[in-house]
Parts: C-alpha cells; sequence; structure tokens
C-alpha cells in the first residue's frame, strides 16, 4: 500500500473515530432532560438539568460536601442553580448543601420548615442568605419551570411531628415521561398522597428514606406504577437499607431497580418519550 492511501486510510480512520464518540457525548451533556443520583452514601442527593436550566434535591452529608462542590462546579461547570429543594432538614439530605450554596448563586431554595436547630442545617441557611438567596415553605400544588420540564410540589398535605413525613413531595414532568421524588417520606404521608387524590403516578421514582420499610407500601407503589426506582443508599449502612421488605415490595411490582450502593452515581435520560440509565 502506498504512503498516500496510508494517509487516506488513517485520515478515515480518525473520522470515524470522531464520528463514533459524537453520540455517547451528546447524550451525556446535550439536550433533554439530565437526571443525576448522586452517589452520597447513607444520603441523598440529585442534580437535575433541562435545557441549560438546573436543579438540585437534597445534598447528603456534610462530608459529602467538597464532592457535591465538585460535580457542580468541576464535571456540570454549572453558573447558576435555578432551583435548590430540602426535602426535608436531616443531615443526610441538606449537609451538602452549604457546599452547593459555595458552588453557584442558586435562585431559590425550597424547603418545607425553615427553623431547625442543628449547626448543619444552620449552615444552609446562613450561606443561603448570605448570597440573598430566597427561602421559601412552597405550598402543595405550587409550580414550577425548569427548563421544558415541569416541577409540582405534591406534598405534604398536613404537617407532621416527624420531620420524615414532611418531606417535599416533588414530581418532574417532562413530555410524556415523569420522575417522583419522596425525600424520607414513610406510611402516613404516603397515605395523605393518596386520599387526597393526587395524581402520583411516574415512570421513576426515587425510593423514600434509602429503601426503608416504614416506606414504598403496596398501596403507594400501586398508585406510581413505576417502571424504575432508584434507591440512595451506603454499601454498609448501619440501618440495614435497603429492607429486603421493601425490595420484595418492589420486585412483586415489577419494578427495575437501581442502587447508589450497587451503581455508584446514575444518570437518568429522557428525551421526552423515553428514558434510559447510564451509570
Amino acid at each position: 500500500m502506498s504512503k498516500s492511501h496510508k494517509a487516506l486510510c488513517l485520515f478515515c480512520l480518525s473520522l470515524f473515530l470522531i464520528w463514533a464518540l459524537i453520540p455517547a457525548q451528546a447524550e451525556s451533556s446535550g439536550t433533554g432532560l439530565h437526571i443525576y443520583f448522586l452517589d452520597v452514601g447513607q444520603g441523598d442527593a440529585a442534580v437535575i438539568l433541562c435545557d441549560g436550566e438546573a436543579m438540585i434535591i437534597d445534598g447528603g452529608e456534610s462530608k459529602h460536601s467538597s464532592f457535591i462542590y465538585s460535580f457542580l462546579w468541576n464535571t456540570l461547570e454549572l453558573k447558576e442553580v435555578k432551583i435548590m429543594i430540602a426535602s426535608h432538614p436531616h443531615a443526610d439530605h441538606v449537609g451538602g448543601l452549604a457546599a452547593a450554596l459555595n458552588a453557584c448563586p442558586v435562585g431559590v431554595l425550597y424547603t418545607p420548615v425553615t427553623e431547625y436547630e442543628t449547626k448543619t442545617w444552620q449552615s444552609v441557611i446562613k450561606y443561603a442568605e448570605a448570597q440573598g438567596t430566597p427561602i421559601l415553605i412552597p405550598e402543595p400544588g405550587e409550580q414550577l419551570a425548569l427548563g421544558g420540564a415541569t416541577v409540582d410540589i405534591l406534598g405534604p398535605i398536613w404537617y407532621s411531628n416527624n420531620m420524615n413525613d414532611l418531606s417535599l413531595i416533588v414530581k418532574i414532568t417532562y413530555g410524556s415521561t415523569s420522575f417522583l421524588f419522596t425525600g424520607d417520606a414513610e406510611w402516613d404521608e404516603e397515605h395523605d398522597l393518596i386520599e387526597a387524590g393526587i395524581d402520583l403516578s411516574a415512570d421513576v421514582l426515587k425510593v423514600a428514606h434509602h429503601g426503608s420499610d416504614t416506606s414504598t407500601s403496596y398501596v403507594f407503589l400501586r398508585e406510581v406504577a413505576p417502571t424504575y426506582a432508584v434507591i440512595s443508599v451506603s454499601k454498609e449502612s448501619q440501618y440495614g437499607h435497603p429492607h429486603s421488605e421493601t425490595l420484595n415490595r418492589l420486585e412483586d411490582a415489577g419494578v427495575i431497580v437501581y442502587r447508589t450502593d450497587i451503581q455508584g452515581t446514575i444518570e437518568c435520560i429522557s428525551d421526552g418519550e423515553t428514558i434510559s440509565f447510564l451509570q
């Protein structure tokens, strides 16, 4: 083979390799809805991107602050988070939110309560106030926009002395696909939502309370009817999460389960019609 033919072959091969890489890059960072369920051990954290706008729901424990900061600033290169949601002020859900507030400006912080006497929560409030981020308690039925996606606040319906049952319940709809985030909601809040006649149906369920047996009841699963579920949990959970009873209920319902203790950080992508998962 002549040198010119070899050069042509190498050039064609280079073009092919570049072309082959383009879909993978577009799939990970292009248009559509992207949800990153972050591996934050025994905690919860998710980042949602849609049409250039970003939302974060929970931030794991304080020990994951550097990971949260790096993921937002270095991995995603975010300049702003439009919406921040603290499902409830327990440390394993809000510890890393102060780092997120340090990583980039946040448009608004939604929380079920503003007063909660822990150093972790007070740190979140301090950094939110320092950058002038409004701290709001949303009403059930409130609707927000994130790019082409709709974000509905479904609950809590009633006040509870159990902070888990005060978790903000958030449903994201993009095209014909939908995603339900449940914080640490337990059976009482699940049944409150059902009795109120709220449409809980979703393609993807972020399983409440790290797979605890106090959540994800059969009646709740029947209402949601998810195809997929994501459990955010530690590899060495001191609480025995996810519980076998919860896993059995999900299996009985035919739900495909993803777990951060097994798959690590999980990326879920929707084009408005179909959903795919990357790990």
